[in-house]
């Protein structure tokens, strides 16, 4: 790190540079609020849409004053031209051109810029650029930060034989002190950027581009939610346009996962990126009930796709009467073979129900048309449209082709064993049909009490009749946790667009868990996708991990375990609890003063326990009034305790975790090796420091 004491004082000139920049972007909003539209629109619609636009915008150039503008900087070797840049804007400068890095454009009053956007073809060498290939970069300055004050730089000459020292290093993987100390950068409140922390096998995937799919398996600490957030943001920036017309959207586990992770974006700068859970996507119905882990596990295969499409496709019957239009004092017979022959031709083009039904009475009316013609009259579309709204071929379209409720349909299939076995025969043998079939059949659609897995089968209903609208990016975060009828349900979101896929195959805790990926894209139709593997872990301390890790030949064969480039001694304390012959209660006691040490660091502290042990330790915490909060809560300065079931941690970070009774997280899950599962995502949710309290033995795997 060059001494910021250096002669000249560069500290005191890059602190210019940023007062310079915020006072910049202050006048880039001023103008924006200063914007009057009252004679640009032409009605108060496209007004109020101006307006809307104006509001964003405003919102977009807010100078958050603990969020550092800028982060880095690059000076070249040669001229950076438009060529190389990506646009015009950044096309001016000589040799030894200086561009500033950071989470947005600033410029001054003439437009040049002050801080260029961390998405623009110029940054990516911020990002890439290394001492064996330099990318024509002769300098790379990091910043830091302490309360969104510039205090300290750090240098990189890539294209000179001198080079800094960096305080870490894993498998050739290097981290500068000042990038360190970033990532170890106490955690309260929501989920962080990692703009400036961003790595290159990171960097590759989060620009690649909109036409293809990716898929990230990475472990615990390998940033790969953040990558796809950051993916994001990037294709918002280099595809505006053509995402403002599609859509995107970020799909997580729950609503606390989505909680945490919301500001990010909004830091970024993009605010109309919607999230929702799987849950919230197929919300046809109300979800009142539950599944038993065996029925949940067939309704959640990919052979009820199968069955729904017969069950759906049962409704239609063939015509065994001819059709009588009457028009005026003419009429008109098509024969019930001719009707046939139009029913066969729209089942054998396998559109959508509801598009099929919809088609019908016009292929009716083309029939009707042609024997007028023959009449020798010279009927128009306007008779056609007449014939295809006559009452007698909306009676024969109604009962050749009927209208399909998918919920009643789906209602009638989990209660009615004949009209299942029907559809399911060869699909679902006998054993699989009774797990899915209700014990107390519904009688409405109201009254039944839906699950989870339910509502996704209506969903697949829906699609049958008619297309689920595709946006053009969809982000599936912790994906290794969906059955292949919910991967089919998100990727009927994004038919006509792509996907980035993140998960961890490690980290799968239900009884449908993904076994390959290859397995769960073909399901979300996107079977060509690249599959990308992040090993190098940047939050999880080395110890930490590979204490986690030896859980991996039983929970994950094959799997490359992270290797963190961090290490801090002293992060893993295993402690037993063997003194009080009670159990519970001195566990939970050493639990809660384990919870105090913690809090004596700065950051957050999550105190993760099986969630059967979750009231006991509630009750602890209460009688030593510790206080604490619910997953989903905001942490503050004040509370920074979170009590967190095992089963809500997936996705979450703290910086210091006090696990409670691993043996307890494991037994509470109906099979070993999710119950180890569940334990790998709790073991891993530190970035500072990890406390294990236990009165039982911990598993075999975990042993000295």
């Amino acid at each position: 790190m060059t001494p910021v004491s250096a002669p000249g004082d560069p500290l005191a000139h890059e602190r210019g540079h940023l007062t310079a920049s915020r006072t910049a972007l202050r006048a880039m909003r001023a103008d924006v609020e200063a914007l009057d539209i009252a004679d640009v629109t032409a009605n108060w619609v496209n007004a109020a849409v101006l307006q809307s636009q104006i509001d964003d915008r405003i919102k977009a150039l807010a100078d958050l004053a603990h969020t550092p503008l800028f982060f880095g900087r690059l000076d070249f070797l040669h001229t950076v031209g438009a060529e190389s840049a990506g646009s015009a804007e950044y096309a001016e400068g000589g040799e030894g051109s200086s561009f500033y890095i950071g989470r947005r454009h600033v410029h001054d009053a003439d437009g040049d810029p002050m801080v260029i956007d961390w998405r623009a073809p110029v940054s990516q060498p911020f990002y890439r650029a290394s001492k064996k290939d330099p990318l024509d970069v002769a300098l790379r300055r990091r910043f830091g930060y302490t309360g969104g004050e510039l205090t300290a730089y750090e240098d990189e000459h890539l294209s000179d034989p001198a080079t800094v020292t960096f305080s870490g290093s894993a498998g050739g993987a290097q981290v500068s002190a000042l990038l360190q100390r970033e990532i170890e950068r106490p955690r309260v409140g929501p989920m962080r950027d990692i703009v400036a922390t961003i790595q290159p096998e990171q960097d590759e995937i989060v620009r690649s581009g909109l036409g293809g799919t990716v898929c990230v398996q990475g472990g615990p600490g390998t940033g790969k939610t953040a990558v796809g957030l950051h993916r994001v943001a990037y294709l918002l920036y280099a595809h505006r346009e053509r995402l403002a017309r599609t859509g995107t959207l970020v799909i997580g586990p729950n609503d606390s996962f989505l909680h945490y992770i919301e500001q990010v974006l909004p830091a970024l700068g993009e605010l109309e990126v919607k999230q929702a859970t799987v849950a919230d996507l197929v919300a046809h119905v109300e979800v009142r009930g539950a599944d038993e882990a065996g029925a949940a596990l067939v309704k959640g295969d990919a052979r009820m796709a199968e069955v729904l499409r017969r069950a759906v496709r049962s409704h239609i019957s063939m015509p065994t009467e001819a059709l009588m239009v009457v028009r005026g004092s003419r009429r008109w017979r098509v024969p019930a073979y001719e009707l046939e022959e139009i029913v066969r031709e729209l089942l054998d083009r396998d559109i959508r129900y509801g598009a099929a039904r919809d088609a019908l009475p016009q292929r009716i009316a083309h029939s009707v048309l042609v024997r007028m013609e023959q009449a020798g009259e010279a009927p128009d579309d306007r008779v056609q449209d007449a014939v295809a709204r006559n009452a007698a071929v909306k009676a024969a379209v109604k009962a050749v082709w009927p209208p399909v409720d998918p919920a009643k349909l789906v209602l009638r299939l989990l209660s009615d064993a004949g009209f299942l076995a029907e559809h399911a025969d060869g699909v679902l043998d006998a054993d699989e049909q009774k797990a899915v079939l209700w014990a107390k059949p519904a009688r409405s659609v109201r009254s039944a009490k839906w699950s989870a897995a339910d509502a996704v089968l209506i969903d697949e209903a829906h699609d049958l009749v008619a297309r689920t609208h595709s946006l053009g990016h969809v982000v599936l975060d912790e994906a290794q946790d969906l059955s292949p009828m919910q991967y089919r349900a998100v990727g009927r979101r994004c038919t006509t667009g792509s996907a980035t896929v993140l998960g961890d195959l490690a980290q799968g805790t239900t009884p449908w868990a993904t076994r390959s990926w290859a397995e769960a894209l073909a399901h979300l139709g996107k079977g060509d996708a690249v599959v990308e593997e992040l090993t190098a872990g940047f939050r999880v301390p080395r110890e930490v991990i590979a204490y986690a890790s030896r859980l991996l030949p039983d929970i994950a064969p094959g799997l490359t375990a992270v290797e963190s480039v961090r290490e801090a001694p002293g992060s893993l304390v295993v402690r037993r609890v063997t003194d009080d012959p009670a159990g519970a209660v001195d566990l939970a006691a050493a639990v809660v003063q384990a919870c105090v040490e913690s809090l004596a660091h700065e950051g957050s502290i999550g105190l993760i326990a099986a969630d059967a042990r979750i009231p006991v330790l509630a009750k602890a915490l209460d009688a030593a009034g510790v206080p604490y909060l619910a997953p989903g809560t905001e942490t503050t300065w004040d509370a920074r305790l979170t009590l967190v079931p095992a089963s809500l941690a997936k996705g979450l970070e703290y910086d210091y975790v006090v696990l409670d009774e691993p043996s307890a997280v494991v037994d509470g899950e109906p099979d070993e090796r999710t119950g180890l599962r569940r334990l790998y995502v709790a073991l891993t949710r530190a970035v500072s420091g990890l406390v294990v309290v236990h009165g039982a033995e911990l598993p075999g795997q975990l042993g000295p």
